[in-house]
């Protein structure tokens, strides 16, 4: 007998008042590419929106994210350059979106999920269960030139050197004592902190957030963008 595979749930946008909350599905919440298409769909949303507003993303479950759909990749190898440019592309989107961003990381966030997590502007964690992750030095995967940049530029150096080299697992207090994640708090409240968070920022957005971000990150976007050898 054939287990049937989970369907997971496509991304959704909602909105509380000025905050637009993505949610990103409820189960591994990998990169499939259907799933980057319902991404870029609602930040085409967000940004096309009018007036105050910010952005969360948060997710329900075990898992923020796991990352890339590996399974995925490994049955359709032909196309790994292309998939890996149009992470690429959702990870600068990201860094440079003209509104405030807020993960909330409710559960784990590995690898290509981390990442994407560094790509907001901040960080809001449990903090008694769920690891932040990079754990490509154990799984034998480097990081392309795109992936490095964004790390490098969102955390110190010390602390980019330990979860780049060792793969360390952060729990959310030690994530936040590193200054990966902004805060640390309890499950219920992780999702009502990042909104909160963002609601403060909403006035904020607009083209010169936008034009903040993108010199501010100029380097890491450059990389991110550049499409003649992605994978390095």
């Amino acid at each position: 007998m054939t287990a049937t595979p989970v369907t997971p749930v496509t991304p959704s946008l909602d909105r509380h008042d000025s905050v637009f909350v993505l949610d990103l599905g409820d189960g591994e919440n990998r990169f499939h590419p259907d799933w980057l298409t319902a991404v870029g769909a609602a930040l085409d949303e967000v940004e096309k929106a009018e007036g105050p507003r910010a952005l969360v993303t948060a997710a329900t479950g075990k898992f923020y994210s796991n990352g890339l759909d590996l399974e995925w990749v490994l049955a359709h190898a032909d196309q790994h350059e292309n998939y890996v440019v149009t992470v690429h592309e959702l990870f600068a989107r990201m860094l440079s979106l003209p509104v405030i961003t807020v993960a909330a990381l409710q559960g784990h966030t590995f690898a290509a999920g981390a990442m994407f997590s560094l790509a907001h502007d901040f960080r809001v964690m449990r903090a008694d269960r769920g690891f932040w992750c990079l754990p490509e030095a154990d799984i034998n995967i480097p990081f392309t030139p795109g992936m490095a940049a964004l790390i490098q530029s969102r955390l110190a150096p010390q602390t980019a050197h330990e979860a780049m080299l060792t793969a360390h697992r952060y729990g959310g207090t030690d994530a936040a004592a590193a200054g990966i994640v902004d805060q640390a708090v309890p499950e219920d409240a992780v999702r009502s902190a990042a909104i909160e968070l963002a609601q403060a920022q909403v006035t904020k957005a607009g083209d010169t957030l936008g034009t903040i971000k993108a010199r501010m990150y100029a380097p890491a976007l450059a990389t991110l963008r550049d499409t003649t050898n992605p994978l390095g």
